[in-house]
């Protein structure tokens, strides 16, 4: 399981599985209940470059998101 300190936004982490390359167990702690559980069903079983080629760049406050820091723990975590 990889964890990511998150950087500008309400979710303070990120915890995930990578495997053969689909996004495995996301679990966010923090930030809006909603928007969280939805990012967390619906990125469940993707492929995580498709994650990030869709998410990166989405802002929220300021210049990043949620999406987009998810984005960037994938690219880390590859």
């Amino acid at each position: 399981m990889y964890s990511y300190k998150t950087k500008g936004i309400c979710a303070k982490e990120m915890n995930f599985d990578i495997v053969d390359g689909v996004i495995r167990n996301l679990k966010i702690v923090g930030g809006c209940k909603g928007n969280i559980k939805a990012l967390e069903l619906l990125v469940e079983g993707m492929k995580a470059e498709d994650v990030v080629s869709k998410m990166r760049g989405i802002p929220c406050q300021g210049d990043t998101s949620c999406p987009d820091q998810l984005s960037k723990a994938i690219e880390l975590y590859m």
